[in-house]
């Protein structure tokens, strides 16, 4: 497989992997750049599984930036979330599935780092349990109590606003 072929097979995996780690437009495209950069220099001869491969340079590189924003290098962290258009749906699906996604990644951004790499790589990534504990080196134990943990804290992220769109609806219907 040939480095542009690797390229356009994983460019938007490993770009929203970065994005809802970093948080940040910029600093995921910089960060899958760089990924990019190393996996075209690196010996692929004795990789098996390239996409998880990949995303563990991007874990890596992940890991590396937000570890120096937590040491003084704190950035100014902007939301921007990146929609697909579509352009077969109606305007009104369109809508709410921007407004879901919105909410969603604003949920995941309140997440802690590391339970929030496991679930981004599960939901956003559609990586196995086994995958991810590779990906991220650690036991499928861990990965399965990080993935276990963030869906909890989702959960109880998600209950309040899902308790006013309830009610917003109720007004709605009687009107």
């Amino acid at each position: 497989m040939t480095d542009r072929e690797i390229f356009e097979l994983y460019k938007e995996q490993v770009y929203y992997f970065c994005y809802y780690l970093m948080k940040n437009q910029a600093d995921a495209e910089d960060v899958c750049q760089e990924v990019f950069v190393k996996v075209i220099l690196a010996d692929r001869s004795k990789v098996r599984d390239l996409k998880s491969w990949i995303l563990r340079i991007a874990s890596n590189e992940c890991n590396s930036i937000l570890k120096r924003r937590k040491t003084g290098f704190m950035k100014e962290v902007r939301n921007y979330l990146l929609s697909r258009s579509q352009a077969s749906n109606p305007v009104e699906e369109s809508l709410y599935r921007r407004e879901t996604q919105k909410e969603l990644q604003g949920l995941y951004s309140k997440l802690p780092d590391k339970i929030r790499m496991v679930v981004v790589l599960r939901f956003i990534n559609e990586l196995t349990v086994p995958e991810i504990a590779k990906v991220m080196n650690i036991p499928e134990g861990t990965a399965k109590s990080r993935l276990n943990k963030g869906l909890q804290l989702l959960n109880r992220m998600a209950k309040p606003q899902l308790k006013e769109m309830n009610s917003n609806e109720s007004v709605y219907s009687k009107g």
